[in-house]
């Protein structure tokens, strides 16, 4: 039989072999390497897109809602634009449906705008119930207290003001709590004397004095009737987050300057806020604008802008890294409605 020599059969690879084959193995990491880096960009860059796209969205649907309220239940010529103490210590000056930048609110992140929105939630008349008579400082006799259906149109608990029949001036206000109602009487704890043939405002059981404002890129709200949000020192407590990063915050009034009478259209946008009640009527929408903006990834040269830019952008320059994100701009115009139900006054 023939011998063969096994060692001459079996042989292994070659130091050449094992570095082509690392060289080959390597270029193959690169490549699923790069492929992956590129696919996870396009992942963070839509997850950050649309993480823009729900925090602005959820953040103008809830200031939309609450502006389309604004003034509901005191907006008659008598009392809006009038200096209202809410309670002890806290007194709200020229108290209108919609302020922009109201002096008594601290100002935001850099290149913002605050507002402060005022609404009831009471089923009464906006004109408020005509005061009959009052016999004591802390009641009120009404007329017509009972509504058409037998449901008092005052109850316990309600937040009224009193309103004198002529404007005084300066006009100062007062609301508080009803304590009681008896058939045609309003009961308070302390009341204004001299309200006979005046009015009285029913806001329901809820009303609200909400300040918006963005704050460490956030948009936040304050609530007037719980904290005092014109405080000097901010509290965290007071100024809760509704949507996170929200850069910007943007407003103007949509006017009606008609020379003579009034005629309900919107002319001029701006934010010269109404020092008049004939001024307020003519305040008939408010166009607003929120910046949101994605997570931190890549850089952006386009700067947000809003039909009230003009040729101007909005300002971002605050934040230094602010090019390192994608940002969407929120736009609309909410019509102050419960304003135009007051149809237009003599005089103005």
């Amino acid at each position: 039989m023939r011998n063969t020599n096994s060692k001459q059969t079996v042989r292994g690879f070659s130091l050449v072999e094992l570095m082509v084959g690392m060289a080959i193995g390597m270029v193959a990491v690169i490549v699923i390497m790069q492929v992956f880096s590129v696919s996870e960009g396009y992942k963070r860059s839509t997850m950050g897109g649309d993480d823009a796209q729900n925090n602005g969205a959820i953040a103008i649907y809830g200031m939309q809602r609450d502006l389309r309220q604004a003034g509901y239940g005191f907006n008659a010529f008598n009392v809006i634009g009038c200096n209202v103490t809410l309670r002890t210590g806290v007194t709200v000056n020229a108290l209108g449906p919609i302020t922009i930048n109201h002096p008594s609110i601290p100002a935001g992140d850099a290149n913002t705008d605050t507002l402060l929105v005022f609404y009831g939630s009471g089923n009464d008349s906006p004109e408020g119930d005509h005061i009959e008579t009052q016999m004591f400082q802390t009641t009120y006799t009404l007329t017509g207290l009972t509504t058409a259906s037998g449901t008092p149109s005052v109850a316990a608990n309600d937040r009224v003001i009193a309103q004198a029949a002529t404007r005084p001036s300066p006009c100062a206000l007062t609301m508080e709590t009803v304590s009681s109602v008896a058939n045609s009487s309003v009961t308070v704890p302390t009341g204004v004397a001299g309200m006979a043939n005046g009015a009285l405002f029913n806001l329901g059981p809820t009303p609200r004095v909400l300040a918006y404002a963005v704050r460490g890129g956030n948009l936040t709200v304050c609530d007037y009737m719980v904290s005092n949000c014109g405080a000097s020192t901010l509290n965290p407590a007071d100024w809760v987050p509704v949507a996170s990063n929200i850069v910007s915050l943007r407003a103007q009034y949509g006017r009606d300057t008609a020379s003579g009478v009034m005629d309900g259209i919107v002319d001029a946008y701006d934010q010269t806020t109404p020092a008049t009640a004939c001024a307020w009527l003519r305040a008939r929408a408010v166009r607003l604008a929120l910046v949101a903006r994605s997570v931190k990834e890549s850089v952006t040269s386009a700067t947000p802008t809003w039909a009230g830019s003009g040729t101007t952008p909005i300002n971002l320059s605050a934040n230094s890294d602010w090019q390192r994100y994608r940002y969407k701009t929120f736009e609309t115009t909410v019509p102050m409605r419960n304003m135009a139900w007051m149809g237009v006054q003599a005089g103005c």
